[in-house]
């Protein structure tokens, strides 16, 4: 419906600049931007909800709620009058967990205070009235769920569901019938044009146009409904920036507890933080040395492997906040450049380069010749090298490693272009193939695990078949942006440019889509079984400069995505999977 609204408006603007009645169209504008309805858009009304729960406007939010009420709600059936019900009660406890994550506590007693005789009586709220005096009420097993951004985002899905469904079953304003009419008017309005020119500087002249036209926001269709062909809503997107340099690597992983840790870092530190249920930092770890790789412990995920340029290895205890152990990998190849840990975590693969022959670590490209590295296996219990993987044709740096789910299978992507594929229950190499005209920055395992995806230097993303050696499933051209080296320009001349390190694509639960990189933000495309490779549906946008490294994490239908840039910022977007 919304759309059908805003086409009607723009109809009647069209009129109204022919007919030169500037005044009357400034009226039309100026109660178009006061519309409580918000030309039926559902974005825009749960954005003007969570505007009154962010400023803690309770009355602001009552009255707004109130005229929904009073002008939507009032119209349904019986039946439906308990769901509106649960959704106020929803909204109202979305407000109060508002004010005490952000600290408020003069906000939740006046909530209290204002709404006692209306829920006093009602026996969801019962327990609620204790609330302001718990000392922790996000550790409260009653309370606890209400602080999870799992509930918040349910919340917001279950209010924009509800008001989509509402506005395609009411024809409010029987619009079915309104459109048609409009059609007459499209066709007048073309003939008057083609009549009367506008010129320049005359009373036709329409500068309003630009304030009041909107793009439909991403993940939903114009009339504020869900997409049938969009398969992700993106429900929120918060910053983390602490840093203040460009970042490297942007990791995540879960505990036994389903807390999330995410972490990135610069070249003489990391940051390790929590998002569940605010984004706040759990860790600093600072090092003399450029750290140049990390990977998370498979078992327990609190621990972490952090990859130095001096040739050293530290598994650190994130809860502890302090190293277990520093191993010293080869000084004749100090730089480690990739981790990886087995999924069973008796073990992890390293990779060792010597320096390049810049003499730098990363801080410019490097030159064509691939320098020489090595690719060893560690007991994580012994802190012992267990043995060194033999690379054919010659010893060379490595640049990305994966493990498949079991860890029966090691993929690397390496600085001559060639993917090799390793059976770790014989510890060889299995098979290798040229993959790329020139590194090759970034490998992972398929979903299915029948092939491997990969991106190199050539800036190609490309799909091969693990079963017939340098097969190709598919091939797809992606912009630089995407694939490195990442350029992030400023004032006069001043240029950056880096080198990918991190990982550069991630995929979905179900692997059915990928995450990249762009200069705004991550993208995420649809893989297809056709040409294109690659179909893009969602941008994920954010950021003002070039993202160089991304992750996913996936939970039940939600999932969050992580995008980091070279200015430091890290850009945490919610996604709610539209299942079909």
């Amino acid at each position: 419906m919304g759309s059908a609204v805003e086409r009607t408006d723009e109809h009647v603007r069209e009129y109204l600049v022919y007919r030169g009645f500037t005044s009357t169209l400034k009226h039309l504008d100026s109660e178009v931007k006061a519309d409580k309805e918000k030309g039926f858009r559902v974005d825009k009304i749960i954005d003007q909800l969570q505007q009154f729960v962010q400023s803690f406007d309770l009355f602001g939010l009552k009255e707004y709620w109130l005229y929904l009420d009073r002008r939507l709600f009032c119209r349904l059936e019986d039946v439906y009058r308990s769901t509106v019900n649960k959704l106020r009660t929803s909204l109202y406890r979305y407000y109060i967990i508002n004010t005490i994550q952000k600290g408020n506590l003069e906000k939740t007693q006046e909530f209290f205070q204002k709404q006692a005789l209306e829920l006093q009586g009602q026996a969801e709220w019962r327990d609620w009235f204790i609330l302001p005096f718990i000392p922790a009420p996000e550790q409260n097993p009653a309370f606890s769920p209400y602080f999870s951004r799992q509930w918040a985002d349910t919340f917001l899905v279950s209010l924009h569901n509800f008001l989509s469904v509402l506005f395609q079953c009411m024809h409010i304003l029987h619009f079915d019938a309104e459109v048609q009419k409009t059609t007459s008017v499209t066709e007048e309005n073309e003939q008057l044009r083609q009549l009367t020119p506008e010129k320049k500087g005359e009373a036709g002249e329409v500068e309003p146009l630009a304030e009041t036209s909107s793009e439909p926001p991403e993940g939903r269709e114009e009339g504020g409904g869900l997409s049938a062909e969009q398969p992700f809503i993106k429900l929120s997107q918060e910053e983390y920036g602490e840093h203040h340099s460009s970042i490297m690597h942007c990791r995540s992983a879960s505990n036994v507890t389903g807390q999330t840790r995410v972490m990135d870092p610069k070249v003489l530190g990391i940051f390790v933080w929590s998002f569940n249920p605010i984004m706040q930092t759990k860790a600093t770890i600072m090092s003399k040395s450029p750290l140049l790789s990390l990977e998370w412990a498979t078992k327990p995920d609190r621990l972490l492997l952090l990859g130095s340029g001096v040739g050293t290895v530290r598994l650190y205890d994130t809860d502890a906040k302090k190293n277990l152990y520093e191993m010293n990998i080869d000084e004749t190849h100090p730089r480690i450049l990739s981790l990886a840990c087995s999924p069973s975590g008796s073990s992890f693969v390293c990779s060792a380069a010597a320096l390049s022959r810049s003499g730098s670590s990363d801080s410019v490209p490097r030159l064509p010749i691939p320098v020489s590295g090595q690719l060893l296996l560690w007991d994580t219990k012994t802190v012992k090298q267990q043995l060194q993987f033999s690379l054919e044709p010659e010893p060379v740096a490595i640049n990305c490693t994966a493990f498949n789910h079991n860890g029966n299978l090691l993929v690397t992507g390496a600085a001559d272009g060639v993917i090799r594929l390793f059976d770790m229950q014989r510890y060889e190499s299995a098979m290798s193939w040229r993959a790329h005209d020139g590194e090759v920055y970034s490998v992972e395992f398929s979903y299915d695990e029948n092939t491997v995806f990969s991106i190199g230097e050539d800036g190609k993303f490309i799909q091969w078949n693990i079963h017939r050696c340098g097969v190709k499933q598919s091939e797809q051209v992606l912009p630089q942006d995407a694939t490195g080296p990442f350029v992030l320009s400023g004032y006069s001349g001043y240029k950056q440019v880096q080198v990918p390190r991190g990982r550069l694509f991630a995929f979905d639960s179900e692997g059915q889509h990928v995450l990249t990189c762009s200069n705004t933000g991550g993208l995420i495309y649809r893989l297809t079984n056709g040409e294109p490779a690659l179909e893009n549906v969602l941008s994920l946008g954010g950021h003002k400069a070039p993202v160089v490294t991304v992750d996913w994490c996936s939970a039940v239908d939600c999932g969050t995505c992580l995008t980091a840039s070279m200015d430091g910022k890290i850009k945490l977007s919610t996604l709610l999977a539209q299942k079909s």
